[in-house]
């Protein structure tokens, strides 16, 4: 008998006007799937922008991609553990075709993403806004160690580990003259971890708050010098605009934040030619991000306030609540 045959899920779901609450049946586990019951989910920006209608999306669905769990029932040859606690990737991917081949898993001709598929389809918990999410065998998991709390580890599934992949594509950041633009959560990681590399940072937002918060970080506030690395992590085409004149020779401008439409940004082509520039643009992450993310957080758990980046979560019931604009960096869920 299948131990999981009768055992539903609380789950919320985004019905494209709001969220209703539905006991989910649990399916049977197939090749490597994994059952996890989520101990935390944080909200990320994108779900704001769904909710919103910035973002179009499936709906029905179940939100929700940034969270931490226990994995509680494992398919067939899963590599992963009953009782392990584990992060796992936003995307999904067969690992077979050309994209996944030549090292990006993120652009998979066949991707699947936590989060964003449709509850009427073949994945129905596919979301972290549920007692239970199922992961199927593309997803990447990552074991949490135990020194790193739930609400430290969360955001790593897609805050940290998406700025794990700019970080990367800036290149050799030592001594290098680093601005981050845009203080929310993805740019403190990058701004933490570019320090760590022993960058000299700077951060720009428009909100003097967010910016002073970066500095706790390992930031200072920008002056609106030359630098040898921009990272934006705005979406913001004007500030973007004003980023290409800093860069000094041999700079290289990492775009992340711009994935919505906007308007677009003149670029002299002279200036990245007689400059030997370099823009270039990260989109999710690569199973390598995450594992760097878990590890960076492990080894500065104790050297940032990680933990004050996100609030109290609310319970499920409460879940509609939190998926609203406001000051805060993450609004968290504990299903």
């Amino acid at each position: 008998m299948d131990p999981l045959e009768g055992r539903v899920s609380r789950t919320a779901v985004w019905t494209g006007t709001g969220i209703e609450l539905r006991k989910v049946p649990i399916p049977a586990l197939g090749y490597r799937e994994l059952l996890v019951r989520v101990r935390l989910a944080t909200v990320c920006g994108s779900d704001l922008h769904t909710v919103s209608g910035r973002r179009s999306g499936p709906a029905p669905s179940v939100l929700g991609h940034e969270g931490v769990g226990e994995v509680v029932a494992a398919g067939p040859h899963a590599s992963v553990a009953a009782g392990e606690r584990i992060v796992w990737s936003v995307t999904c991917a067969c690992h077979d075709c050309d994209r996944c081949r030549s090292g990006r898993t993120a652009k998979c001709r066949s991707v699947t993403k936590v989060g964003h598929e449709p509850f009427t389809g073949s994945w129905p918990l596919s979301g972290t806004y549920s007692e239970y999410i199922v992961l199927p065998a593309g997803a990447t998991t990552v074991p949490v160690p135990a020194a790193l709390p739930d609400v430290v580890a969360a955001p790593a599934s897609c805050a940290t580990a998406t700025a794990a992949a700019v970080v990367e594509a800036a290149g050799e950041l030592a001594g290098r003259r680093v601005v981050v633009c845009g203080a929310g959560l993805l740019g403190i990681a990058a701004v933490a971890m570019s320090a760590e590399a022993g960058a000299d940072v700077t951060i720009v937002d428009i909100d003097p708050q967010r910016a002073a918060r970066a500095e706790r970080f390992g930031a200072v506030l920008d002056d609106g010098g030359p630098v040898d690395i921009a990272l934006d992590f705005s979406g913001s085409a004007e500030a973007i605009a004003s980023l290409v004149p800093r860069l000094d020779v041999g700079g290289r401008l990492v775009l992340a934040g711009s994935v919505a439409p906007g308007p677009a940004v003149p670029v002299d082509p002279e200036t990245i030619v007689r400059r030997w520039l370099m823009v270039t643009g990260v989109h999710n992450y690569e199973p390598g991000h995450l594992r760097s993310a878990v590890d960076f957080l492990t080894r500065t758990v104790a050297t940032y306030p990680w933990d004050e980046l996100v609030e109290d979560p609310v319970p499920l019931d409460e879940v509609e609540n939190v998926l609203r604009p406001g000051p805060a960096l993450r609004t968290a869920v504990a299903p």
